[in-house]
């Protein structure tokens, strides 16, 4: 994707995809700010639904080059999302995905049993009927990725429904403390599901909906906790472990 391309899919999805994030400028920006924060999104977005993955140096001339931008603001995106922990910099030429061990796996799980379930009971009194129609399509997408084994599909679906969830709700500093913990756990996920494959996931998304529908927070709670458990506590450790 070019960041042209990244650009409309900013406009057009603003509130649904994790490339969408809160306060990243008020309408009317220059078009270098815009280009900038554009650059940093579809970077984002990369990570979070593990299209960058850890094994894989890359440099700021090469990621220039392949969105068709300037060095300057993917040199800007770099430093933020270093800032966040999502790679460390080696130097220009040397961009890497910190290694996952053990502590950091444990650590970043512990902080999204912390903070996801909250931030979807948060969303409980701002569910809408729109809002609730489109999780039902995602988790639809989500079910379609699992049938057909498509990982890729299925790490962007199941970040769209995440973040689309935890968006209904006007707490964004929540969901930026959130996005931060996918960032560094995206890439890493990716390769796990690449060697797992889908089939031993369990879609909890199910429970998450008909608690939302009925507005059971303990429920909701519970649907969020088991799902960051079956994905990463349970195949990520069992992978983690293995290395």
């Amino acid at each position: 994707m070019t960041v042209s391309e990244a650009m409309i899919t900013l406009a057009e999805s603003k509130e649904t995809t994790p490339e969408a994030a809160e306060g990243d400028g008020p309408a009317g920006s220059e078009p270098g700010a815009l280009l900038h924060t554009s650059v940093y999104n579809e970077l984002r977005r990369r990570f979070i639904t593990g299209q960058i993955f850890p094994g894989r140096s890359f440099s700021t001339r090469g990621l220039a080059q392949e969105l068709g931008v300037s060095q300057t603001p993917v040199r800007e995106a770099l430093s933020r999302l270093a800032a966040e922990g999502a790679i460390q910099i080696r130097s220009k030429r040397k961009v890497e995905i910190p290694p996952m061990t053990p502590d950091r796996f444990d650590d970043l799980l512990r902080c999204r049993l912390l903070l996801e379930p909250e931030s979807a009971a948060l969303a409980l009194p701002y569910m809408t009927s729109p809002r609730l129609r489109r999780l039902r399509e995602l988790d639809s997408a989500i079910n379609d990725a699992l049938d057909s084994g498509d990982v890729d599909a299925y790490m962007q679906a199941n970040a769209n429904f995440h973040f689309t969830l935890y968006r209904t709700h006007p707490h964004g500093t929540l969901n930026q403390l959130i996005e931060v913990l996918w960032l560094q756990f995206g890439p890493y996920m990716r390769v796990v599901y690449g060697r797992v494959g889908t089939a031993k996931l369990v879609d909890q998304h199910a429970m998450a909906l008909d608690a939302l529908v009925r507005g059971d927070e303990a429920t909701l709670r519970q649907a969020i906790r088991g799902d960051i458990a079956d994905g990463m506590g349970l195949i990520g450790r069992s992978a983690l472990d293995a290395t």
